[in-house]
């Protein structure tokens, strides 16, 4: 990838406008947005977004969807369509880290502690994204372990799709407490950044997130120069103001 970016960044900018369409996990869309925005700001190219559950997208990958670029919410996926010859062998890279909060409603929130927070027996419903589908849903699981809630929560868990939906649910008042991503929590408009813990890292694996340059956007310069951009500094100090870490 390395020989790729100096190859790309010394190509002429007068380089043909072209649409790549970038497959990305639901946690990143604010983000990525944001990202987007400033990439077709400086270049000729255009990007459209398709968002969903890294595992519904790589389905549809698999199943012949058009795509050229996945960013993932795990490693596992786009690791599986390189060998299988759905993704550019070699391409693959970590773009981002993914960060887990304890969001609380109003005076659910307990200052003194995610335990203490998690574990209230006023608490009726605790959100997550579903484990058997979204790594966020993994991280959160390990987290709950972690803080010595388990006991206390399992019986209340009620799911998400995906991390986004988690989120959502808590900020409805469909649940009163969840394991969301930081991102969601720094992105959303409203009180939420005061109703919130951070989860430190070493409490659950980390939520590696890769991306990939698939077969479809194999001679795509929108998508090769995208994938350029997403390394920058300039992406990178985005991603880590809206709560990702990076490598």
């Amino acid at each position: 990838m390395k020989i790729a970016i100096l190859t790309i960044l010394l190509l002429p900018r007068w380089i043909a406008a072209e649409e790549a369409t970038v497959a990305a996990a639901s946690n990143f869309r604010t983000a990525l947005n944001t990202i987007v925005g400033v990439f077709e700001s400086t270049t000729s190219h255009s990007i459209t977004i398709v968002n969903g559950s890294t595992g519904q997208l790589y389905a549809q990958i698999v199943n012949g969807a058009p795509y050229d670029i996945l960013l993932a919410a795990d490693q596992e996926r786009p690791s599986l369509l390189e060998k299988s010859g759905h993704a550019v062998t070699g391409s693959r890279f970590t773009y981002a880290t993914g960060r887990l909060a304890l969001l609380a409603s109003g005076s659910k929130l307990r200052q003194d502690g995610l335990q203490q927070t998690a574990s209230q027996s006023a608490v009726r419903k605790f959100a997550i994204a579903n484990p058997s589908l979204a790594p966020y849903g993994v991280a959160a699981k390990e987290a709950i372990v972690a803080i010595g809630a388990w006991e206390a929560v399992s019986d209340k868990l009620v799911f998400g799709e995906n991390v986004n939906q988690a989120f959502t649910l808590v900020v409805t008042g469909n649940a009163e407490v969840g394991m969301v991503a930081l991102s969601s929590v720094l992105a959303a408009d409203g009180g939420f950044r005061s109703t919130y813990l951070p989860v430190p890292t070493d409490f659950h694996a980390p939520i590696r997130q890769d991306a990939v340059l698939l077969a479809h956007g194999t001679d795509n310069s929108a998508a090769t120069e995208f994938l350029i951009f997403l390394q920058s500094d300039t992406a990178r100090q985005m991603m880590v103001s809206l709560g990702y870490g990076v490598n």
